[in-house]
């Protein structure tokens, strides 16, 4: 039977590590500043954003939120990002995307100091990670590595096949496999032969966005399956198709009149893989607790 892969408690296994770190600092110099910039009234950021104030709370950690609204220009926000590049007592700062359209969001990014850049999006800090040079870490990419290695699941050696491109997960994805010494291929929407190249990973990491994408014939035998897809289901249709198999799930829809699914086939995952990450309750956890992480080494760097 597959290992299901529990992100809360790698999260929770994270944070007790980092925590007495966040007191020592405390207790000798400062707390660890974080800044969140939530712009507008997404509901799925609103709730991102209220998960990421909870864990600074437990952690120790000195949080602010900035709420400008959805239809601030981009030299306003620009200027709320400078304001807390200035000061001593903010050692991150994080920009919850996406952001309105109107916004320069690539300008807004890149405007964040490179040493509060608790996001790892910074062009210095992708070159740190491209070089494997120490800086904080794109979030979700490097929670899986973290994931995977508390599962004592071999990385070095393996072949790992991420399939989606984005900034923000699968190029570092694969950068941060690659320094664990695992054979990467990176997948997308115009590789050939999609079914074959996931077939052969040791380790299948999915972030495309489309739901339930992967099915079995994507899954070798065996293999370790990371779903990062985050999808609502709300058509009936598609919630039946996917969860056919799974009644607890179908009465979760006529309940709620939605369901979460990630963006590979869950059924799929149960009956190929050896291990895999649930949705939700997998991968979404470990992004706070990597946040709060590089939260706290930002500030023992600055405080050094």
């Amino acid at each position: 039977m597959a290992q299901i892969l529990d992100g809360k408690w790698v999260r929770d296994e994270i944070l007790k590590e980092w925590k007495p770190r966040a007191a020592a600092l405390s207790a000798q110099r400062r707390q660890p500043g974080l800044a969140v910039i939530l712009v507008g009234n997404d509901p799925a950021s609103e709730i991102y954003v209220r998960n990421k104030e909870r864990a600074s709370l437990e952690m120790g950690i000195y949080s602010e939120k900035y709420t400008p609204p959805a239809d601030i220009s981009t030299k306003d926000l620009l200027a709320l990002v400078e304001s807390l590049n200035a000061r001593v007592e903010i050692d991150g700062i994080l920009i919850q995307t996406p952001l309105p359209a109107h916004i320069d969001t690539r300008q807004v990014l890149v405007a964040v100091r490179p040493d509060k850049d608790v996001d790892g999006f910074h062009p210095v800090n992708v070159g740190n990670l491209v070089a494997n040079v120490p800086g904080p870490r794109p979030c979700t990419p490097a929670g899986i590595v973290q994931l995977l290695k508390k599962y004592e699941i071999p990385i070095a050696g393996q072949h790992a096949v991420v399939v989606g491109r984005s900034n923000i997960v699968g190029k570092p994805m694969a950068l941060l496999l690659l320094h664990e010494n695992a054979t990467v291929t990176i997948c997308h929407s115009r590789t050939a032969n999609l079914v074959t190249e996931c077939r052969r990973a040791d380790i299948l990491v999915a972030a495309m966005g489309r739901p339930a994408m992967l099915t079995a014939d994507y899954i070798g035998e065996g293999a370790t399956v990371v779903d990062v897809g985050m999808n609502r289901i709300e058509n009936r249709a598609e919630a039946e198709r996917i969860f056919g198999k799974m009644p607890e799930k179908m009465s979760a829809f006529e309940k709620k009149g939605s369901v979460l699914v990630g963006d590979v086939d869950p059924s799929a995952m149960m009956e190929r893989a050896s291990a895999y990450t649930p949705v939700p309750g997998g991968v979404g956890p470990l992004t706070i607790a990597m946040l709060m992480m590089n939260t706290v080494e930002s500030a023992e760097r600055r405080l050094a």
